[in-house]
C-alpha cells in the first residue's frame, strides 16, 4: 500500500543528515511511497512549507554537510496551539508518517505531537553531541570528533612553537562525549567534562598540578586543555583567570564555535545515516509509533522517544580510563 511520508531536520544540523536524507529517498522509491521534505524544521510544518522528494534530490548528496531541508529551532511548537496547528497540517497533507531528524529537544517535541496526531511518528538522532540514550552514536558525531581532533591538532602545532598552555573549547551542549574523544584523539594533556566537574575549585588544582608536574620533568613545553562547553563557570574566560591566579599567565583560549559542525561526513556518520534512514522507511506503516530508530552493537533498533532523554547515556568506561591514565591523571602529585 503506498504511504505519504514526511522527513524534517529539526534542532542543529549535524554532518550526515543529508545521507539520511538521501537514503530515506531511494527506499521511499523502492517502496512506492510518496516522500515530502518540510524545510526549516518545525517552521515549516507550521506554515505548511514542503517540497516532493526524488531521485533527482540524491545527487551527489551523500557527502555534503547541513541539510538541504535546512533546520531551525522554533518557539512556536512549543505551545499547545502551535502543536494543534502541526497535527492539522499534517492531516491536510494527508501524511501517514513523519521522520524527525535531530536531537533531544526535537524528540521532545515530537512526542508532544503524537498526543494530538494519530499518524506514525519515527525519530533518528542527528547531533553532534552523541547525548541520546538508546543509540551508540548519533549522525554527526563522528565528523565532529574529526573536526575537533584536527583543529586541536593545528592548536599543538603553535602552542609547541610558543611552549604555551592552550584552552581549547569544543561542543556537547551538557555531555563530554565530544570533548572525552577529541582530546583522546588529539593527545591533549587533560580533558575537562561535565561528567566528572565537581567545582571550579577542585579541578584547577587538579590541572594546575599537571602542567606543574609536566613542566617539571620535561621543562616549559607546551599543554592542551580541551573543556566540554557550559562546564566552566564563565568559561574559557573563567579558566584563564583562574590559571593565572596561580602564576600561570601563558595561556591562550581558543573557542571552535560552530566549525564543529560543518564538513563533508566521514564514513562513519554516512554509514550511520544510510542505516538508519533506510531503517527508518522499512517500518513505515508498521504499527511501531513514537519511536527513535538507533545502532546498538552496529544493529538497528528502535526506541521509545520518551526513553532517548529520560536516561542518561554514560561516556565509555574504557575511554574514561584512558582518560584518566594518558591525560588528567598522567602525572604523580604526591
Amino acid at each position: 500500500m503506498s504511504k505519504r511520508v514526511a522527513i524534517l531536520t529539526s534542532g542543529g544540523d549535524a554532518p550526515g543528515m543529508n545521507a539520511c536524507i538521501r537514503a530515506a529517498i531511494i527506499a521511499c522509491q523502492k517502496a512506492n511511497f510518496t516522500l515530502l521534505g518540510y524545510k526549516h524544521g518545525y517552521n515549516g510544518l507550521l506554515q505548511q512549507e514542503f517540497i516532493p522528494l526524488s531521485l533527482d534530490s540524491t545527487h551527489n548528496l551523500i557527502q555534503q554537510g547541513g541539510t538541504i531541508l535546512h533546520s531551525a529551532r522554533c518557539k512556536e511548537f512549543k505551545n499547545r496551539e502551535g502543536l494543534i496547528k502541526a497535527a492539522d497540517n499534517l492531516r491536510q497533507a494527508e501524511i501517514d508518517t513523519l521522520i524527525v531528524i535531530g536531537g533531544d529537544g526535537s524528540f521532545r517535541g515530537a512526542a508532544k505531537l503524537s498526543e494530538l496526531w494519530d499518524g506514525q511518528i519515527l525519530g533518528i538522532p542527528g547531533t553532534i553531541d552523541n547525548d541520546i540514550a538508546g543509540t551508540d552514536a548519533t549522525i554527526g558525531y563522528f565528523t565532529a570528533i574529526d573536526t575537533a581532533m584536527s583543529s586541536i591538532d593545528k592548536v599543538r602545532d603553535t602552542a609547541d612553537a610558543f611552549e604555551r598552555i592552550f584552552l581549547v573549547e569544543v561542543m556537547g551542549r551538557n555531555a563530554g562525549f565530544l570533548a572525552l574523544n577529541g582530546a583522546l584523539s588529539a593527545a591533549a594533556d587533560y580533558v575537562v567534562v561535565p561528567e566528572f566537574f565537581e567545582s571550579a575549585e577542585t579541578e584547577i588544582k587538579k590541572i594546575v598540578n599537571q602542567i606543574k608536574a609536566q613542566r617539571a620533568l620535561k621543562g616549559p613545553v607546551s599543554f592542551i586543555v580541551v573543556v566540554a562547553e557550559n562546564v566552566w563557570p564563565n568559561g574559557l574566560t573563567g579558566l584563564t583567570e583562574a590559571l593565572q591566579y596561580h602564576n600561570i599567565n601563558d595561556v591562550r583560549p581558543v573557542t571552535l564555535g560552530h566549525v564543529q559542525r560543518g564538513g563533508s561526513p566521514v564514513a562513519q556518520d554516512r554509514l550511520l545515516a544510510t542505516t538508519l534512514g533506510e531503517f527508518a522507511i522499512s517500518l513505515v506503516g508498521s504499527d511501531v509509533t513514537n519511536i527513535m530508530v538507533g545502532e546498538v552493537n552496529q544493529r538497528p533498533i528502535t526506541v521509545p522517544l520518551p526513553k532517548t532523554w529520560e536516561e542518561t547515556k554514560p561516556l565509555n568506561q574504557a575511554r574514561v580510563d584512558a582518560m584518566r591514565t594518558l591525560m588528567n591523571e598522567r602525572y604523580s602529585c604526591d
